[in-house]
């Protein structure tokens, strides 16, 4: 493959393989395709510093490896027509601020080369940079955070709440295509409910979102964004219900079940629109057998089933 700056290669132990050509494993197949020839590339951001900096159990910077441990031994069924590239890590520098530049600019040639990309956090914060760069790529753009948290805190220096107050305040996404899905309103500000409510975004709430059907609910903030050029997903873990997802950042006992995520994932997989899908704030060294690492992995493997179906 190509390389990307300021990005390194993913240890080569995490590419499973059975060496049985009658049960090929997504990790074979990764390892022999090319960025040239790739449909989708993968790109992990091992940092914690936005976790830390609001008060979040560090540990994300593990989630990128611990997922790709589990997801390249999922096996290739429904995956036909999909060519998938691990390009590696976003090296963190000495910042936040810095390691965000750099991913920015990572993900930027990625889009620019005319691929979809999956991001491993990390923590939320990595929505600012993912986002950012799609913006200014392939505007405009509509971005879903799929949440318990709204993320958009008025906090300075930034951290992992402040990545969608970021990209509104800059002009790099309108809020009308802006979209909270899964919040949980004991979890959030009233201030900042009110806030977004103001700007024109559009929240639903756990509750709504089950009410109305997760597709039903998705596929009306999408029709309100029909507009946009692109989609982004941002899927933080901590969406999820503790017993389906333990190793998070901020665990919930309440939230989205392990198959309404991947719901979800899958569609934005069908969504033509679609250029970057990320996973954040799993954090491995709270997980239970690798639960939460491996539904994120079985995440991502639904959304390239749909992106191969579509």
């Amino acid at each position: 493959m190509s390389r990307l700056p300021g990005v390194r290669a993913a240890d080569a132990a995490l590419f499973f393989t059975r060496n049985d050509p009658a049960d090929p494993r997504l990790g074979e197949r990764v390892r022999d395709t090319a960025y040239d020839a790739a449909q989708v590339v993968l790109l992990g951001c091992p940092q914690d510093e936005g976790v830390r900096r609001n008060g979040g159990r560090a540990g994300t910077a593990q989630a990128p490896a611990e997922i790709r441990r589990w997801l390249y031994r999922l096996t290739t069924a429904g995956l036909d027509g999909i060519a998938l590239c691990d390009a590696g890590d976003t090296v963190p520098l000495g910042t936040l601020e810095e390691t965000h530049s750099a991913h920015e600019h990572a993900v930027a040639r990625i889009l620019a080369d005319g691929k979809r990309v999956v991001v491993l956090g990390g923590g939320n914060d990595l929505s600012y940079p993912d986002c950012a760069a799609l913006a200014r790529q392939a505007g405009p753009v509509a971005a879903f955070n799929v949440d318990a948290h709204l993320d958009v805190r008025a906090d300075r220096p930034r951290n992992s709440g402040t990545p969608y107050r970021q990209l509104i305040e800059e002009k790099l996404l309108e809020p009308r295509r802006f979209c909270e899905l899964a919040i949980q309103p004991q979890v959030n500000s009233p201030v900042y409910l009110r806030w977004l409510r103001e700007q024109g975004g559009t929240l639903v709430t756990l509750d709504r979102l089950r009410a109305r059907g997760v597709a039903a609910a998705a596929g009306h903030a999408l029709a309100r964004a029909a507009d946009a050029a692109s989609v982004f997903w941002g899927f933080d873990l901590d969406a999820v219900r503790a017993s389906d997802a333990p190793g998070v950042s901020a665990p919930n006992p309440l939230g989205l079940t392990g198959e309404e995520l991947c719901e979800l994932a899958a569609l934005a997989g069908a969504e033509p629109r679609t250029r970057i899908v990320e996973f954040t704030e799993v954090n491995p060294a709270f997980d239970l057998d690798g639960r939460t690492s491996r539904l994120a992995a079985v995440a991502i493997h639904r959304f390239l089933s749909a992106l191969a179906a579509a």
